[in-house]
């Protein structure tokens, strides 16, 4: 059992809400295969008790208890040095604007320890006679490499800083995924998963207009002044009514008793991104609208629900 104490009033809160998620899972009838996987695989890795994960990634919660030693040990030694870039190209040239490298491979196992971060690296290609469109690429580009890098360097200084105290077990994966390729829109996923006798997963995503070379916010895809907040937040309420009426090994903070939990509307700051439909996607990370066993979810806002008011 975990030995966890749960002292802040976020952890307790978090608590609660698990324990609702896991009290309509036990109240189900019937579970598919897939389900019951996930919930062995939720029984043995409890999900972490820090909400402020969420914001900022990198403050693992390590297990007490040290896993028994296995008979052998395979180490596959850190790239520690940033200047050691890998340009491996992780996808082809897209639409001739823009292209991502894999900047650098950071990988660590043991028996007890495993780290495999993928630091990717945006690279805008030559606009020749566009200088405007190149500068903003460049900019846009520089910005974001520079936030990944943050990121993923906070968390392989944390992972070593675990493993210079020999502080339990612990397990760190990133990797990323390119969600658009039309002419009009680049969207680059980030994928973080931190685990040590719980795990969480989060996302960020990173969209580029390559008409201008800008990096979107939800605000400029919608005319100015019109509430695009209301539907958006409206739309995805039906859809999440929806799933659990369909599946109800479903289950969204929507309509919980306790109130305070219930989704009520996103902000300017909920992460999104254009698909290759061109319609927005709305992502929430492990814990944010629904119990950790939901894990990530995403909401595609279909066309006509958005109609009149985007640009």
């Amino acid at each position: 059992m975990n030995d966890k104490v749960y002292e802040t009033d976020e952890q307790i809160v978090w608590l609660e809400k698990e324990l609702q998620g896991f009290k309509k899972e036990y109240k189900k009838h019937e579970m598919t295969n897939e389900q019951i996987k996930q919930l062995c695989r939720n029984i043995k890795e409890a999900k972490p008790s820090d909400s402020e994960k969420r914001k900022r990634p990198g403050n693992i919660k390590l297990a007490t208890a040290a896993a028994a030693a296995a008979i052998g040990i395979f180490i596959i030694l850190p790239n520690t040095s940033g200047t050691i870039a890998h340009a491996m190209e992780q996808i082809p040239v897209i639409g001739e604007l823009v292209r991502v490298i894999t900047f650098r491979n950071y990988e660590y196992e043991t028996d007890r320890n495993m780290a495999d971060i993928e630091v990717p690296e945006i690279k805008p290609e030559s606009q020749a006679g566009n200088g405007t469109l190149q500068e903003n690429l460049d900019r846009t580009a520089a910005e974001i490499n520079a936030e990944i890098q943050a990121i993923t360097d906070n968390l392989i200084k944390e992972f070593e800083t675990n493993l210079e105290n020999e502080w339990g077990c612990q397990d760190v994966v990133v990797k990323s995924e390119v969600l658009a390729t039309t002419p009009d829109y680049f969207t680059l996923k980030l994928i973080c998963y931190q685990g040590a006798g719980s795990g969480y997963e989060w996302n960020y995503f990173y969209t580029i207009d390559l008409n201008t070379g800008e990096r979107l916010k939800l605000k400029d895809i919608f005319k100015e002044g019109t509430d695009y907040i209301t539907p958006i937040s409206e739309n995805i309420k039906l859809q999440m009514q929806e799933q659990m009426d369909a599946d109800e090994n479903i289950y969204y903070w929507l309509n919980d008793e306790i109130e305070e939990w219930n989704f009520k509307a996103i902000t300017d700051e909920t992460s999104f991104y254009l698909n290759e439909k061109g319609n927005v996607v709305i992502g929430f990370n492990e814990g944010d609208v629904a119990p950790m066993y939901m894990g990530t979810v995403e909401f595609e806002i279909p066309a006509d629900a958005l109609e009149g008011i985007r640009k």
